[in-house]
């Protein structure tokens, strides 16, 4: 049985929440059961929000999400607060341009994206929140990046339509950057055991 439980946590205005919403809808597209929680500090842009996501192939009994498989922090009150409740074994995805320290836990999987330098680059300095996606897609492959992509081209109409091709390739950007990650590790891996 396929569940996945993930949590988002940044400052008001990062677009926390997005990432989230997003996810819920691809999974609707591909068919699953989902649930979106959003929750929101008192004071709302500067303040601090985050949401639950559960992706799954059945009935979710309960959507609050109190030990993620997978958690996204774009801050560091977020990693402050939210490391300590992921799952042992589970990953967390930080975004490094914006969070300097590591995480503390040994029993985690980290990725370190620098989400808003990716974003600058690609002249939408507003769209971290979009490179963080792609680079959870890539980890956790609940989602299909074509489904994520739909959801873009459905959501981002009207006035904000021109932002949907920046979107596009900032998830694009943040899925190779975790899959790029990956085949470097793996290639240091075999040298040094040609090495060693």
């Amino acid at each position: 049985m396929f569940r996945d439980k993930i949590l988002v946590a940044g400052a008001g205005g990062q677009g926390a929440l997005r990432i989230g919403q997003m996810l819920a809808y691809a999974g609707l597209k591909e068919g699953r059961e989902v649930t979106w929680l959003p929750s929101y500090g008192a004071e709302m842009r500067g303040g601090t929000a985050n949401c639950s996501v559960v992706i799954s192939e059945d009935e979710i009994p309960y959507p609050m999400v109190s030990e993620p498989d997978h958690c996204i922090v774009m801050n560091d009150l977020s990693l402050d607060k939210f490391e300590v409740t992921v799952r042992s074994g589970g990953s967390i995805i930080i975004n490094s341009s914006m969070i300097p320290q590591k995480i503390r836990r040994s029993d985690l999987n980290a990725y370190y994206v620098p989400a808003d330098q990716i974003a600058e680059e690609e002249g939408n300095s507003r769209g971290a929140n979009m490179v963080l996606l792609g680079a959870y897609i890539a980890i956790a492959q609940s989602v299909s990046l074509e489904s994520v992509y739909h959801v873009i081209e459905q959501t981002f109409t009207g006035p904000k339509a021109s932002y949907a091709d920046s979107n596009r390739r900032l998830v694009k950007r943040g899925y190779e950057f975790i899959n790029n990650d990956r085949k470097n590790q793996n290639r240091a891996v075999s040298e040094g055991g040609a090495h060693g």
